[in-house]
């Protein structure tokens, strides 16, 4: 008699493995198969009688990077980002131009490499304008980069989502 299992506050484990394999589930039963299954989130695991196989349901494939919406993304990202430093001139000096540059020059290539839409906003490229500019001696490396984040959450999702409004009307 084969389980199925099914979301809940239980862990998934393997008969041989005290570690559980995914999150939570409950059992329930199947009673017209001898293998049995595992349903966790969005993958499904069978178990035969030795081997243990995983596959996805499902996968989702993010859209390629735009080069057209970097460039306009980037624009919009190296004035903002100048204004605000600007702003605080006292700690940057005469170096605003250039911390403007290092910054907008590593979201513009993560923007035509790596971003494909909501969800693939990362991290690393503020954490690299933190580091780059702390490496040249620059100041403001962290203060510079927490500016970026913070427009990049509240700016580049919304600019794809209405973006890909426009482009599809």
């Amino acid at each position: 008699m084969a389980s199925i299992y099914a979301f809940s506050a239980l862990p998934c484990f393997s008969s041989s493995s005290t570690k559980p394999l995914l999150p939570t589930r409950t059992p329930a039963l199947n009673l017209r198969s001898n293998v049995e299954y595992r349903v966790c989130s969005s993958w499904i695991l069978k178990k035969n009688r030795r081997n243990l196989i995983c596959r996805a349901e499902k996968e989702y494939k993010f859209p390629d990077p735009i080069p057209e919406f970097a460039e306009a993304e980037t624009n919009k990202f190296r004035a903002h980002l100048t204004e605000k430093l600007l702003k605080k001139e006292e700690l940057f000096g005469d170096s605003v131009d250039e911390v403007v540059e290092i910054c907008t020059k590593i979201l513009n290539e993560f923007l035509h490499s790596e971003y494909g839409g909501p969800g693939t906003l990362l991290v690393m490229p503020f954490i690299d304008m933190a580091d780059t500019l702390n490496e040249r001696g620059l100041p403001g490396g962290p203060q510079a980069a927490r500016a970026a984040v913070k427009w990049a959450q509240k700016n580049v999702d919304n600019d794809w989502k209405q973006w890909n409004a426009t482009s599809a009307s």
